[in-house]
Parts: structure tokens; C-alpha cells; sequence
């Protein structure tokens, strides 16, 4: 069951805020950084990040990242990502960045966040990945994590649609060097991922063994 989390984003609605809550928004339009004041703010209403990791400037890779603060022992949850939950028939691929902000949560259903910029976004594929999904929404470290590793999960674990097809250089002996929404059919990776896959695409596996 997905739950639609609209709600939280209508918190942020400028015409309906109170005038005296110290968290109504402006109505300037400003930049928002990865590290500034008024974005902790806002990711609290849509995704929650563990204290334990942060978002970095990764500029060899044209983007960013998400690294470890310190240690995060397996199991630990290090995001619950949050934001307002569209049909397939709405994904506007116009939107900047939108593919990164886009996260596929059931057969026709993505959870999309509102906010640019935002740290929660910068989590970045590994064909060798350290974290793995734990329900549609959240990522759960697979292993211990040490300060400094970078954090990143497959996609294969929650891309199920064509969506966001694209050539891989992450450096991984296992490298597939291309990465596709039919990756969680691998026999390897379903193997390897068990227990780590979004529920949909749980549920798309075990119909499979069925049908063998």
C-alpha cells in the first residue's frame, strides 16, 4: 500500500500557512545549497536523512553524493524518502534533474519530490552497492559502513520502467555498464539483492517463480 504523502507538501503552501509560523516560506524564490539552513528545514517535510551520513559535491561525477559521517552498522535506515506520489502518466521529464527525483514505488506509481537540490536526491547507483531498499520508501545499509564510504544502492532494487536507462562507469568489477528497468530480472542480482528489492518488484519475482 503506497500512502500518499500530498499532505506534507501543502504544509508548504505559502497561501495557506499561518502568518506567524516561524517555518511559513518566503515567497522569494532562492537558491537552496545542499548544506544551507533552509533546506534542513524543508527535507524534514518530505525525506528524513540519517544523522549519520551528508550530501557532498562529487565533481567527478558531475553531481553529488551521499557519504558516511561516521559508522552505520547493517541494518540501519540512512533515508526515508518522502515527496507527492504520481501515475506514470504524469512524469515530466522537462523538469530539471527529474530522474533524480523520481522514485518508482509500486507498477504505475513514482514518488516525486517538489524540492531541487535536495541532499535526499543525491544517493547514487552501484552495480556493488552497500545499502539496499527496505519497503518502497526507505534504504537500509546491506553491511557495516564506514566514515567516509560513499553510500549507494542499485536501482535494479527499485526500477522496475525504462524510466531512467543509462550507461554505468561506476568502477565496480561487477559493473553491468549499462543499467536498465529490466535489470531485476537477472537471475544474480535476484539472488544477491534478496530481501533488498522495493515490494512491487518483490512481488514481480515471486510471480515468476510461479510461472516457471
Amino acid at each position: 500500500m503506497v500512502i500518499k504523502l500530498a499532505s506534507a507538501f501543502e504544509t508548504f503552501n505559502p497561501r495557506s500557512a499561518r502568518r506567524d509560523d516561524p517555518l511559513r516560506p518566503s515567497r522569494k524564490i532562492f537558491p537552496v545549497g545542499l548544506h544551507s539552513a533552509r533546506s534542513r528545514v524543508i527535507e524534514k517535510f518530505f525525506s528524513w536523512l540519517s544523522p549519520k551520513v551528508e550530501s557532498v559535491p562529487f565533481h567527478h561525477k558531475g553531481g553529488c553524493g551521499v557519504v558516511a559521517r561516521q559508522l552505520i552498522s547493517a541494518g540501519e535506515v540512512v533515508v526515508m524518502w518522502g515527496g507527492r506520489v504520481i501515475p506514470s502518466s504524469e512524469l515530466d521529464f522537462s523538469v530539471p534533474d527529474f530522474s533524480k527525483r523520481v522514485l518508482q514505488v509500486d507498477e504505475d506509481l513514482f514518488l516525486f519530490n517538489p524540492l531541487l537540490n535536495d541532499p535526499a536526491d543525491c544517493f547514487n547507483h552501484s552495480c556493488d552497492p552497500n545499502a539496499g531498499m527496505n519497503g518502497p520508501t526507505s534504504l537500509i545499509a546491506m553491511r557495516d559502513i564506514f566514515a567516509g564510504e560513499e553510500i549507494a544502492f542499485d536501482y535494479a532494487m527499485c526500477d522496475g520502467s525504462d524510466y531512467d536507462e543509462f550507461d554505468c562507469n561506476c568502477g565496480a568489477p561487477c559493473c553491468r555498464h549499462h543499467i536498465s528497468g529490466a535489470d531485476w530480472k537477472n537471475p544474480e542480482l535476484q539472488r544477491r539483492y534478496a530481501g533488498y528489492f522495493s515490494p512491487y518488484l518483490q512481488r514481480r519475482i515471486a510471480a515468476s517463480f510461479l510461472h516457471l
